[in-house]
């Protein structure tokens, strides 16, 4: 099933505040871009940085700490209750251009090597066209391509919303809750079809909350919520996620929250749902973060250049290896570097991740039809 891949994290349009104007007898400092909010950017960067990690690591626990598809899903879902307060044709058009060309740059890249190393392609090619399924490969490249789940989910989520939100706002609390319903469908009465339709089913029923969720932040529903309600909601979701989790080690292997949709869906609903009221309810926007010049300008790299950090962190990752591999050859690297290491090998992975962004990362800006450039 998609949801049990170790991925995590298309990424969503960004969204941000105003920043704080310096002070005339201070310093010029960088603003953030009108009508971005830095606590959702910085979120959003955590989101990548997280993944990144867990997929050097592998750390079981990564997901409890910080469980970055249910934050993206949640992100996304407040850009698109806004975005959709203009006809919901444009909107559509929109994110499919924003989202597209840079995966078919990617794909491009990957479908090749795979065709060089045997792979023979049926119709489900297709897919990798417009990933409303997930697109096929290789064993050989399924560490590249194994991560599409979040795009295909996205995707999804996107042609739904204009149906999605219109139902929310019939009845905002009595939708949110029965949005659980269909991961707990799936998990004890139903576990839909063993295909591509099937896969997809268990990934949308598992972060349709956080989706959701984002819906009543955008419409001022958590805002309205009594503290109290909202933090026993918030216990009571991540406190069953992760006894399930916890609970079910032997059928699953592990505690990981992304081999284990239920779980995931719960934890990922209280999770997120306590940063999306505390934004709301303590009006928080780290317009602060301006003040520090290289965190800000790292966090709106990492939001500019979202779908280019997702999908090539796996592929600078495998890169990383036969890098480090080489650098065995070099005495004095072998004697003063941790080769071994894994955390050698996480940095050497940014350094790669920093490469492709600068040389892939114009594709977003044209995708957003803005003027190329290096580092936005």
């Amino acid at each position: 099933m998609g949801s049990h891949r170790k991925g995590s994290v298309r990424t969503a349009e960004l969204l941000v505040d105003t920043a704080q104007l310096p002070q005339a007898d201070s310093p010029p400092r960088p603003r953030a871009a009108a009508g971005r909010d830095r606590y959702f950017d910085t979120l959003r960067a955590v989101a990548l940085i997280r993944v990144v990690t867990y997929h050097t690591f592998g750390w079981a626990w990564a997901g409890m700490v910080f469980p970055s598809m249910g934050v993206m899903f949640g992100l996304a879902g407040t850009l698109m209750a806004k975005s959709l307060e203009r006809p919901a044709p444009r909107v559509l058009k929109s994110r499919l251009r924003r989202l597209l060309p840079p995966f078919w740059f990617w794909g491009v890249f990957v479908v090749l090597a795979m065709l060089i190393h045997d792979w023979m392609p049926g119709w489900q090619i297709v897919y990798w066209i417009v990933p409303l399924g997930d697109p096929p490969g290789n064993a050989w490249g399924e560490q590249a391509w194994e991560i599409l789940w979040y795009l295909r989910t996205y995707l999804w989520f996107v042609l739904l919303s204009p149906l999605l939100l219109r139902v929310f706002r019939l009845a905002p609390i009595p939708v949110l809750v029965l949005s659980l319903a269909p991961i707990l469908v799936l998990n004890f009465v139903w576990s839909g079809p063993d295909n591509r339709f099937g896969s997809a089913l268990w990934d949308l029923s598992t972060y349709l909350f956080c989706w959701i969720l984002g819906f009543a932040h955008r419409d001022g529903v958590l805002q309205r919520m009594k503290p109290a309600l909202v933090v026993v909601l918030s216990l009571a979701a991540t406190g069953y996620g992760g006894w399930y989790a916890f609970s079910h080690q032997a059928d699953f292997g592990t505690y990981d929250l992304d081999e284990n949709p239920l779980a995931q869906a719960f934890w990922s609903a209280g999770f997120v749902m306590l940063l999306m009221w505390a934004k709301a309810y303590f009006r928080i926007d780290f317009a602060r973060l301006t003040r520090f010049r290289r965190t800000d300008r790292l966090v709106t790299i990492f939001n500019a250049r979202a779908v280019t950090i997702y999908l090539w962190h796996e592929i600078a990752l495998v890169l990383a290896v036969p890098l480090i591999d080489r650098f065995w050859d070099v005495p004095a690297f072998e004697k003063y570097l941790p080769l071994d290491s894994q955390w050698f090998m996480f940095g050497i992975g940014w350094v790669l991740i920093a490469v492709f962004v600068l040389l892939c990362g114009w594709v977003e800006d044209v995708a957003a039809k803005k003027k190329p450039k290096l580092l936005p």
